[in-house]
């Protein structure tokens, strides 16, 4: 792992350690908040698998009841039937923060013009709120993993390259520091014995 180009000072030194200590906090943290991310989404997608299987269900129904009428009625009677539904919605999108992930959360208002009677063949026997409860899922699911992703790249910068890498400027800079010192004791001691002979 190469080390960091800095001069081999104890101020260089104290500065690394301080980025060091910092890094493995950094670390730390980054690790507890990809583990909660993990837990967060786990939760999601099961949520978003029941959601799902509801929808399937349904839409399986639906697409049974239809084959049903494409054999009992006409096609041009059908086409005019599904042309153009009775209701109306209103798509409102709003925002949570789900672990420093803006996720969007979608709430669906039907504005009928219809009594009781009026269908909406346009939703394929699903409810508004149920689709609307599945896209927002499905889409804090996606945003989620993505963040995962962000977050394990980063733990793994600074575990697997900057750590080791101060790691290794720490140890060049000691080392050095350790060289420079023996060569001074040594100068001393050369300084110490020749004023000694001199003196003698």
């Amino acid at each position: 792992m190469a080390q960091l180009q800095v001069n081999p000072t104890r101020m260089e030194l104290k500065k690394i350690q301080a980025r060091y200590t910092t890094a493995r906090r950094g670390h730390k943290l980054l690790k507890d908040k990809r583990d909660e991310l993990m837990k967060k989404f786990l939760e999601v997608v099961r949520e978003d698998k029941v959601l799902r299987e509801r929808v399937e269900a349904a839409l399986a129904q639906f697409q049974g009841s239809f084959g049903i009428a494409s054999a009992t009625a006409s096609p041009l009677m059908l086409k005019e039937a599904l042309i153009l539904p009775k209701k109306e919605g209103r798509l409102d999108v709003t925002y949570k923060n789900v672990m420093s992930v803006t996720v969007p959360c979608f709430s669906l208002d039907m504005l009928g013009t219809g009594g009781a009677d009026s269908y909406n063949y346009g939703m394929a026997f699903t409810s508004g709120e149920l689709d609307a409860s599945l896209a927002a899922l499905e889409k804090t699911a996606q945003m989620l993993a993505e963040e995962i992703e962000r977050t394990r790249r980063r733990v793994n910068a600074l575990e697997y390259i900057m750590m080791p890498r101060y790691l290794e400027t720490i140890k060049a800079i000691r080392m050095k520091l350790d060289e420079n010192e023996r060569g001074n004791t040594t100068r001393l001691m050369k300084v110490k014995d020749m004023m000694a002979k001199r003196d003698a």
